[in-house]
């Protein structure tokens, strides 16, 4: 057997000097490799959509929406608008304020069909927020009037 042994991927968030130790202890003892070379890599942490915020998406805007709002001549269900949405404000490519890593809006079927792949869950804070805006710009735009705190909603329900 040649080289090294597959490295399991490390991610240590470097909050404080216990963290930045720990780091650089990891760096210190790393397998070298020129075959298989590692890589490492430094950011600013990019901060995930939470799941309360998807919640709050379903019994907040998407659900006024599919009460509310009429496009040619009916009235269409959140899962259909939330499709719809989708297509329209989804990033198009991976942006690293916007969308988690790996993100990617549409791929290829086999026989080479395009079809739209990306999801809301593989949106930032910040991205998930842009996406939200643009909801309700254009649920407003159709006359929508949204509900002050969709949580009342989602309680009640």
């Amino acid at each position: 057997m040649t080289g090294r042994q597959k490295f399991t991927e490390r991610k240590i968030r470097l909050v404080g000097e216990q963290q930045k130790a720990a780091a650089i202890a990891l760096l210190e003892n790393i397998p070298l490799d020129p075959e298989k070379p590692l890589e490492a890599v430094f950011r600013e942490e990019v901060k995930v959509r939470k799941l309360d915020q998807n919640a709050l998406m379903w019994v907040g805007p998407l659900k006024d929406i599919e009460q509310q709002a009429w496009a040619n001549g009916r009235q269409y269900s959140a899962i259909v608008w939330h499709e719809y949405f989708k297509e329209l404000f989804l990033p198009e490519e991976f942006d690293t304020e916007l969308t988690k890593e790996g993100y990617r809006k549409y791929d290829f079927t086999p026989d080479g069909v395009r079809v739209l792949v990306g999801s809301t869950t593989e949106l930032t804070i910040k991205g998930f927020s842009q996406y939200l805006e643009q909801v309700h710009a254009f649920g407003a735009n159709l006359g929508v009037l949204f509900h002050a705190n969709p949580n009342d909603r989602r309680m009640a329900a």
